[in-house]
């Protein structure tokens, strides 16, 4: 039974000549995705589409990312917001995460630090765990889009180098496993200083401390900003070279073209762009997830569930 020793998922079972078994395993994504299939319909269209679009997606974060700006200012600061609690406020919805992890210094300094400069947390994703109060503290917004991460993510962030592994994972099995491996590394190297920059006390769990809420502190964690940031970026390249070959192997080029242009509220599929032109739109000339277009607020719904109306 291959099943119980090799995972099958994006395998191609091989038969054997003139029998029921099987002679092997082929992990083959032109095969995988029918690259050379032909479309007939605009239902195989789509589904074509919709299956290319998670990667069309991964691959867009990895090269805005590449080419942004580092911020370096940022000092960590998503896990003070989570727990801001300024006096008359609502209790911060993240507390209950955290209920287990004592916290290392007052309210009072976890409110202080916050509001000494706002926050510069450029990642998306963090912004839905902030405590109400915090978002209109944030200079890149108190509300963000999902579109808005293909402009915001930038490379000195922590959270964007843990989002490789979830990057990474996408491709198996088409991936390396020493560039999954790497991944690892700096996805773990990661999340430790973003605990070790945060209000809690973790060192029960090994984890030391970067005081972020004192001058010291915040140099601490440039300089580990900064060395995290030189590992990540050639990790980053080899990844987005991992998914440029497996997105050639996989799919024609006519529908690897099809996509997303522009960014955040901005961003517009190629069938409406079609029809701007004066050229008949045809919804099955493009996909986009609805969850692209989502909305991130402070203490909110999670993505799938905080839809907004696509352009």
């Amino acid at each position: 039974d291959m099943g119980g020793t090799l995972h099958l998922r994006g395998s191609v079972p091989v038969p054997k000549p003139n029998s029921d078994g099987i002679h092997g395993i082929l992990y083959n994504p032109s095969l995988f995705y029918n690259r050379h299939q032909v479309i007939t319909t605009k239902e195989e269209r789509q589904q074509l589409l919709k299956t290319i679009a998670p990667f069309q997606w991964y691959r867009g974060i990895l090269r805005t990312t590449l080419d942004s700006e580092p911020i370096l200012h940022c000092h960590g600061l998503h896990e003070w917001a989570m727990q801001y609690h300024p006096e008359g406020a609502p209790p911060p919805p993240s507390a209950r995460y955290q209920s287990n992890l004592p916290l290392r210094v007052s309210r009072e300094v976890i409110n202080q630090t916050v509001e000494r400069k706002g926050i510069s947390c450029t990642h998306v994703d963090a912004l839905r765990f902030f405590a109400p109060a915090a978002g209109p503290l944030n200079h890149h917004g108190s509300e963000l889009e999902r579109m808005d991460q293909l402009h915001l993510e930038q490379k000195a962030c922590v959270h964007a180098h843990m989002d490789l592994l979830k990057i990474a994972l996408k491709l198996q099995p088409y991936i390396d496993s020493e560039l999954i491996g790497d991944v690892l590394e700096i996805s773990l190297a990661s999340r430790r200083l973003d605990v070790e920059a945060s209000p809690y006390d973790a060192t029960s769990y090994g984890a030391g401390i970067v005081p972020v809420e004192n001058a010291g502190g915040r140099k601490m964690y440039r300089e580990q900003q900064k060395e995290l940031m030189a590992r990540a970026e050639p990790i980053r390249e080899r990844l987005l070279g991992a998914y440029e070959l497996f997105m050639d192997l996989s799919f024609e080029e006519e529908f690897l073209e099809v996509g997303i242009t522009g960014i955040g509220n901005k961003a517009r599929s190629t069938s409406s762009q079609a029809a701007d032109d004066g050229s008949a739109k045809d919804e099955s000339a493009s996909y986009i997830a609805p969850e692209r277009f989502a909305k991130a607020q402070p203490g909110g719904l999670p993505w799938r569930r905080n839809l907004i109306k696509s352009p």
